[in-house]
């Protein structure tokens, strides 16, 4: 696999690889578990950045849809399962699960090499206008993609 600054879509799973600095880590030298949650934002971010060439423009149209919309993280399930330390290498997985009216459901580890140290599960809601708002259909259309 190549590196890329924003990752990688590959078998419809975005790959993104990082390095484990001082900063992230506490005074027992292991990751900060609320680190772990930056790690699989920045997966989450890139993924999306990747899903489609024509993104901009989904993105125009979901805007004179639902103007102001947002993406907000409205639950996260995480399992802790080993620790990463400085100078790791890691590579945080994301894949769609679900895409609902207004949220889409999303699988994300975080791995080091062969082992999984990090599960989650992610339930971002598509918000406007201080609610909730059904995704935009050319946008649930590009998220459906990469979950079927």
């Amino acid at each position: 696999m190549t590196s890329h600054l924003d990752g990688l879509i590959a078998d419809g799973r975005h790959h993104l690889q990082l390095r484990v600095y001082y900063e992230d880590t506490d005074f027992s030298g292991i990751v900060y578990h609320a680190n772990y949650l930056r790690f699989m934002e920045r997966g989450r971010t890139n993924h999306l950045r990747l899903m489609g060439a024509q993104q901009h423009a989904l993105f125009a149209e979901a805007q004179a849809e639902t103007p102001g919309f947002a993406f907000v993280v409205r639950s996260m399930q995480i399992d802790y399962l080993k620790p990463a330390r400085m100078d790791d290498v890691l590579e945080v997985v994301t894949w769609p699960v679900e895409v609902k009216g207004a949220s889409i459901t999303l699988a994300q580890e975080v791995r080091r090499g062969g082992d999984v140290l990090v599960k989650a599960r992610v339930r971002v809601a598509f918000v406007g206008g201080g609610r909730a708002q059904p995704i935009p259909k050319a946008l649930r259309a590009l998220m459906k993609a990469d979950v079927e």
